[in-house]
């Protein structure tokens, strides 16, 4: 341990300031002072305590951090024009241990400060700790005592794994809090994963298999436990903390792949169709939210009584700024699911790391068609209901539309060639599915369309760029028509963890093994998914916008709203002009790995300059969890452990400009932090030894 002494969560670990009641309804996280903390050394009490754990984990989703610290500044996402979390996107001198805010260059004050998970996860370890501690005199009943047991051991190591993959070491506090504490111990990096892995193990053993105790599927069980226990092996195995591991390897990665093997067998495999793990959601506690592929989600309902402190903001991160660049054609509303709040914008990467024909996540991901659900010009040929933004996910070697006019309502746009061609519209039509052709006259004027590549050159950033583009395909993982205002709430879960990575994690320890034809075998358990069914439309397109048909406010005007914006088609065949309309199967299985990858892989290897066996098949499977998990609130973590975010960021991301080696592998500390802390004598801290609290770079 850090032979300082201190280190004070001295607001956040004080008990009792930190608990919250679940009222029987592990949604319900409202803060309570009603309780003394006696009420907790009472069976009931701290059973209670143990289902509102659930509660602490919906913070992660409840505001702009939620792809701030997960998101931005990777390969796939970078910003768009709103700038409000720009400093995590560009890494320059305002992601700082100031925090954030306009005074200290932040563009709003909605912006992420660094503070906000360091302080946010010693609320659920709070809770844990007291748990911990009280269960084994609290319950006689056997069963509830390791219940509750288990569910603290898990949200102790999963707050914990979220702060070391942050910050690196963190203060360990494993007992409850007594007063107000401010002279702890920071652990090294090492401490901390020992700790985790300690927790993650004692849930894994201590639930009941898949036993289902406090929701309708989405609670933690022994796979949860098994899943994360996983993934912490394989981070203290991994190249962030090759400085110190080598004793830990391949014992790691052999209980890793043992976890991981308990929990595919107990979920019984992956779910049959992409799109139901989010495109088909039909809203409020849905069938898909209760898939076995789910092994955990932040929960969320309908219910106002149990929204708490934090609601589900996450529909409003990933639509790019239609309302503002359509030229008023399409105008926003709760019947389209997402808004248009334009924070994370797909990289060059995220298009191009898809085989655009052959892969059915792409096009059961990407938005690509938004309908005209307002007017503007009686005799331009469009009506209600047309395409009223088109975006052409064409490849960088398709010149196809070389010569053709794009942008953000163009007002006189040219559709044709120089031979006076005409674009066919294949994009299909929400009245017959399997038709595979728009409802409408080919010719048609779109007022904004869009495409990634003109004469090989990636050109989308040009549409609408003031001065960044606003104008790109957004993904519908977050979309949700079943709020209640525009700008309220979600309703829907958020999956936190599933089955398709738990096969990724695994091969990612069968390659460090060196068996990559293990690896290579479950690599395709998640690509045989990806592909194309016999008998798809690959050129329909669903999402969340679909949970307005059950929406209270779907009146007639809004419900014709909602069939004009929503058009169920997608660009399929304008992207991949040379496909004539198929329902065949295709076929995405890797036959040797990691030699002779596909095309796209190859590229993208290329352009990164992976070598060597190892290094081209952890970079394939990087490529593999942005094709199967874009969006899904980890990929600085995952660059940061395999030491390719500095890499692999500046390779993708033009807007990372100021992202540096020895420092942005890691979060800065929070200063107001430091600055509280004491000596165990009480005495303020010597600049020296506060500047030993920050991690490396970051120091004034």
């Amino acid at each position: 341990m850090n032979t300082i002494k201190n280190i004070g969560m001295y607001l956040v670990l004080v008990m009792g300031l930190s608990l919250s009641s679940c009222n029987k309804d592990f949604l319900d996280e409202e803060l309570t002072t009603q309780y003394s903390t006696d009420y907790f050394d009472t069976p009931e009490g701290l059973e209670e305590l143990t289902v509102s754990l659930y509660g602490n984990i919906r913070w992660h989703f409840g505001y702009e951090w939620a792809y701030g610290i997960t998101l931005y500044g990777t390969d796939e996402f970078t910003n768009a024009n709103d700038l409000t979390n720009e400093m995590w996107n560009t890494y320059d001198n305002r992601l700082g241990p100031l925090g954030a805010s306009p005074e200290t260059g932040a563009a709003n004050n909605n912006a992420t400060s660094p503070s906000a998970l360091w302080d946010q996860m010693y609320y659920g370890i709070a809770s844990s700790n007291t748990i911990i501690a009280k269960a084994p005199e609290v319950f006689e009943d056997e069963s509830v005592r390791n219940r509750c047991l288990a569910h603290a051991y898990f949200l102790r190591g999963y707050n914990y794994y979220r702060l070391t993959a942050q910050y690196g070491g963190v203060v360990l506090q494993t007992e409850p809090a007594e007063g107000v504490v401010r002279n702890f111990e920071r652990a090294t990096e090492e401490e901390c994963w020992e700790q985790i892995i300690s927790d993650f193990r004692n849930a894994y053993e201590l639930f009941e298999g898949e036993v289902y105790t406090y929701g309708k599927g989405i609670t933690w069980t022994k796979a949860t436990a098994a899943h994360f226990l996983a993934k912490a092996l394989l981070f203290r195995v991994s190249e962030r903390n090759d400085s110190w591991n080598s004793s830990y390897k391949e014992a790691d990665l052999n209980e890793a792949i043992e976890a991981s093997t308990y929990a595919i067998n107990a979920r019984g495999g992956l779910t049959e169709n992409y799109s139901d793990l989010y495109a088909n959601w039909t809203g409020v506690d849905c069938e898909i939210e209760q898939l076995d592929e789910i092994l955990m989600a932040a929960g969320y309902n309908a219910d106002g009584a149990t929204s708490g402190r934090f609601g589900n903001r996450t529909y409003n991160y990933f639509t790019p700024q239609f309302s503002n660049f359509s030229g008023g054609w399409v105008k926003r509303g709760v019947w389209i699911g997402g808004m248009d709040f334009q924070r994370c914008r797909p990289t060059e990467y995220s298009y191009a790391v898809f085989d655009h024909v052959n892969d059915a996540r792409m096009w059961k991901t990407f938005k690509t068609v938004y309908g005209v659900n307002n007017v503007q010009e009686e005799n331009s040929g469009v009506k209600a209901g047309d395409p009223g933004i088109v975006m052409i996910l064409n490849t960088r070697d398709d010149n196809t539309y070389n010569n053709y006019n794009f942008g953000a309502f163009v007002q006189n746009p040219d559709w044709t060639d120089t031979e006076g061609r005409l674009p066919e519209w294949n994009l299909g039509s929400r009245q017959t599915p399997t038709s595979g052709s728009l409802a409408g006259e080919k010719d048609q004027w779109v007022p904004n369309s869009l495409v990634l590549y003109q004469n090989g050159e990636y050109v989308a950033p040009q549409f609408k760029s003031q001065p960044i583009c606003n104008f790109f395909a957004g993904i519908n993982k977050t979309d949700d028509g079943s709020r209640t205002a525009e700008k309220g709430d979600a309703h829907r879960d958020v999956t936190m963890a599933r089955l398709a990575e738990t096969y990724l994690v695994r091969a990612e320890c069968y390659v460090r093994l060196n068996q990559y034809g293990n690896a290579m075998n479950d690599i395709n358990v998640v690509r045989r998914r990806a592909q194309w069914k016999q008998g798809e439309n690959r050129s329909y397109y669903s999402d969340g916008s679909q949970a307005f048909e059950n929406n209270s406010l779907n009146t007639e005007s809004a419900a014709t709203n909602y069939i004009n914006s929503n058009l169920n088609m997608n660009t399929y065949y304008l992207s991949n002009p040379d496909i004539a309309v198929t329902t065949e199967a295709s076929d995405l299985t890797l036959n040797s790995f990691p030699d002779n990858l596909p095309e796209e892989d190859e590229a993208i290897l290329a352009q990164i300059g992976a070598s060597g066996q190892y290094d081209r098949a952890l970079n394939f499977i990087l490529n593999e969890r942005t094709r199967e998990m874009l969006g899904e609130w980890q990929r600085w973590e995952t660059l940061s452990r395999t030491g390719t975010l500095i890499k692999r960021t500046r390779a993708f991301n033009p807007e990372a400009i100021s992202i540096t080696e020895n420092k942005h592998e890691l979060r800065p500390v929070p200063q107001s932090f430091i600055d509280g802390l004491l000596n165990e004598d009480g005495s303020n801290l010597s600049d020296s030894d506060r500047a030993s609290w920050q991690n490396p770079g970051y120091g004034n």
